[in-house]
Parts: structure tokens; sequence; C-alpha cells
């Protein structure tokens, strides 16, 4: 089975200029990625955290267009009865063109393919945008992590846990 799929219709409010493929993320990819989660993240994966992410066999997939650049990526970690979304990242300057939307379609059709009842993920109660978006696609929050994230000056931040039900 190969890795590429069909062509991503494009949105009439925002096109972009290129067709869209989704690929499984591979560790050849990891600079390409790293570009972007350097640039958009003040506290980024590191190299290790996706090296270990596609070598435990999660659902790593990456969102090129048609030139070969990368507009964004996903870490999906499937479990007994749902799956948590590690990280979904679009790259800044295609952010609110619909790559999000189109990402978390993906990890949404992965996680309903493997037959999982729903869709876990945090975030950062300072990522308001993030926020909407999740709750504009119908994630509900559920719960606090406590100090979850690192935040800047040795601080911690909470995560608020967000569900999707399938």
């Amino acid at each position: 089975m190969s890795s590429v799929q069909s062509p991503i219709p494009q949105f009439d409010q925002a096109p972009l200029p290129l067709k869209l493929y989704f690929y499984r993320m591979q560790p050849s990819d990891i600079s390409d990625v790293l570009a972007i989660e350097n640039d958009v993240y003040p506290f980024p994966w590191t190299r290790g955290n996706f090296l270990d992410s596609i070598n435990s066999g999660y659902e790593t997939w990456i969102l090129r267009d048609g030139s070969g650049a990368l507009n964004g990526y996903f870490l999906l970690m499937p479990s007994l009865d749902d799956a948590h979304l590690l990280n979904i990242t679009v790259q800044r300057d295609l952010h609110g063109r619909g790559i999000g939307r189109l990402l978390l379609d993906k990890a949404k059709a992965i996680t309903l393919e493997r037959d999982l009842h729903a869709l876990l993920l945090e975030v950062r109660p300072s990522n308001v945008r993030a926020l909407k978006i999740y709750e504009r696609y119908g994630f509900a929050r559920i719960g606090i992590r406590k100090g979850y994230y690192p935040a800047p000056d040795n601080q911690r931040e909470d995560g608020i846990v967000m569900k999707l039900v399938l």
C-alpha cells in the first residue's frame, strides 16, 4: 500500500497554489519538520521526540504540496479505545488557510479506521487560537493537566485536555 494519497481538494475561500499530499513521516523528513517546529513553538519537540514516535509505530504524517514543501504534520498515538493527538503543526505562513483542518480530518479518519471512539489532545490555555480551532471542530474541554507544558522563566503552564467523541 502506497503512502501517497490522492490530492486534497482546495478551499474556495483561500485556494492554495499547488495540490497537497499526505505521506507517512520518515526520518528523512525530520529536518523539514524541525524547521517548522522550531519556528512555531517556543518549546519545540526534539529530533529524538519525532524519531521515537516514528520508531514506536505511531501514526506520523506530513502534508506536502506539489513542489515538495512541507505544509504541516501530526503525530497520533492510538490506544485501546481512543487516539491521542500528540502534536499537530502548520507552517506559520499558512495559518488560517485550512491546513489545520485537513490535518485534523486525516487524524480523525485514521482514528475511525482503527475503530477507536475518541480523539484526545492537550493545548495550552495561552494558545487561544488553537483552542478556538479545536472547539469549532467539535472538541470539548474535559480536564486540566497541571503544569503540563514548559513555560518561560522555568515555569510550567497547564494543559487543557480536550476530547472529540467519534
